[in-house]
């Protein structure tokens, strides 16, 4: 049985290879965390200004010089709820040191693509940030996301520098993590 084992790890782990599947951004249900090659965030599709809450529609080229943290999120997700407290405290901290936070509310159900409804939570979690309701996937699919939620860190000259997933509370090894980065970010000359 031992060896039936061993044959079949050395079987797959070849063929994993050849197929990407180790190279995945994304294993496990972690994100890469600090990126070492980032690349150019992809620009906010065009929106009708009703797809926007709390703003008026935002290009990203209008928020260069900024650190931006895109927080994907979807209101039936228990962990996008779980992790406002956190994204809450560290907007209210940073912002006044030049961090952008924008949610991008992508619907897993066809009832959470209801702009009341979406109002209706911003306003529930007391999230102040401009939020893109992103009905059509389009910019989950621009930045190749696949989780809720899913946080990704751009720097001043709209690179991104970071791609976090899943629960993120204050103090736990994730929070950490992306504030460091953001802390970075922020020091550096635009």
């Amino acid at each position: 049985m031992k060896s039936m084992r061993k044959r079949t790890s050395i079987v797959c782990l070849p063929l994993l290879l050849a197929l990407g599947v180790l190279s995945l951004p994304w294993i496990g249900g972690s994100a890469r965390g600090v990126l070492d090659r980032p690349f150019p965030a992809p620009e906010f599709p065009a929106r009708a200004p009703d797809a926007w809450i709390n703003s008026e529609p935002l290009r990203l080229a209008d928020l260069r010089g900024k650190v931006v943290l895109i927080d994907f999120w979807t209101f039936d997700c228990w962990n996008c709820y779980r992790s406002f407290p956190w994204l809450n405290d560290l907007e209210r901290r940073l912002e006044p040191q030049g961090l952008q936070v924008v949610g991008v509310h992508t619907p897993e159900f066809a009832h959470e693509r209801v702009r009341a409804s979406v109002v209706g939570k911003v306003a529930e979690f007391g999230l102040r940030h401009p939020v893109m309701m992103d009905n059509d996937f389009a910019y989950w699919r621009a930045m190749g996301n696949r989780y809720w939620p899913a946080f990704y860190v751009i720097g001043k000259r709209g690179r991104v520098r970071g791609a976090f997933a899943g629960e993120t509370h204050p103090g736990d090894a994730q929070a950490l993590r992306i504030e460091a980065l953001l802390g970075e970010l922020l020091a550096e000359a635009s």
